[in-house]
């Protein structure tokens, strides 16, 4: 395991910045109403094609630093780049996975797969081809004509996922998207998700309150300290390369990381 101490938010000295970010976060802080301060002066790098996981105790600004990244917030101070571009609002580069759903309740499997298409402008008979592959990839081929209501929470997280893949954006923002479903399903949607990773070749910012999620799942660890929400440690698992996945849960290296995060984050936890 690589630890690179950020306690006083300077990461950007301590950290080598990646040769190919897509994601720049400079100087960002974010005020609530005046009196709420969950965010001081993040300075970040994503890296194109890694999965980056923001993990920290609750309120510490995971959610909201993701929700800037995606345009959905502003920012009180500082600004994002994406692909070398200010952010000012939502854009097709970059696609969200809501913790909850956010599906279309009168809509059908393959019509809330293809809605971001349609938002797109894509044609009928290109989008529907499009969420019909993505519906394949997230294993809910057979279901396209069923409504949300007859789907578990899992299958319905997985639409959610391949609507966002449909879109074909280059980065995939993940609010805590596992955490709505039962132990078992999130173990395979941790499993799937590094599948789809290696498969789509796309740059994932994922927010999790899991510590063994984020150490299972991630190429990068950005811890963030309790409200205002800082960079604390940056993280990179040193996990070995083609380790399948049964190994790597029993594997000594992913066990320890995992402790050494728990030792760091429990002082946060009452």
């Amino acid at each position: 395991m690589t630890v690179a101490l950020a306690a006083d938010n300077t990461a950007e000295r301590s950290v080598p910045k990646p040769t190919n970010p897509i994601i720049e976060v400079r100087n960002v802080s974010k005020v609530y109403g005046g009196a709420v301060h969950a965010l001081d002066k993040i300075n970040l790098s994503f890296e194109t094609g890694h999965l980056t996981s923001l993990l920290g105790p609750s309120g510490c600004g995971k959610t909201t630093l993701l929700k800037i990244v995606a345009g959905l917030l502003q920012p009180t101070d500082g600004e994002i780049l994406v692909k070398g571009k200010k952010v000012t609002g939502p854009g097709p580069e970059r696609a969200f996975v809501f913790q909850d759903f956010a599906l279309m309740p009168w809509a059908s499997v393959l019509q809330n797969a293809a809605f971001g298409l349609k938002m797109q402008g894509v044609g009928k008979a290109e989008r529907l081809e499009k969420a019909r592959h993505y519906i394949g990839e997230v294993g809910l081929a057979g279901f396209e004509e069923k409504y949300p209501h007859e789907l578990s929470g899992g299958m319905r997280q997985r639409v959610g996922l391949a609507r966002a893949l449909a879109v074909d954006a280059d980065v995939l923002l993940m609010d805590e998207p596992f955490s709505a479903v039962d132990e078992q399903t999130r173990r395979k949607f941790q499993e799937d998700l590094i599948r789809l990773r290696e498969v789509e070749n796309k740059t994932f910012l994922f927010v999790t309150h899991s510590i063994e999620e984020a150490v299972y799942v991630s190429d990068r660890i950005v811890m963030l300290s309790p409200r205002p929400g800082r960079i604390s440690e940056i993280i990179d698992p040193d996990i070995p390369d083609g380790i399948s996945p049964d190994e790597l849960r029993r594997n000594g290296t992913y066990l320890d990381t995992v402790e050494e995060i728990w030792r760091s984050i429990r002082k946060y936890v009452e």
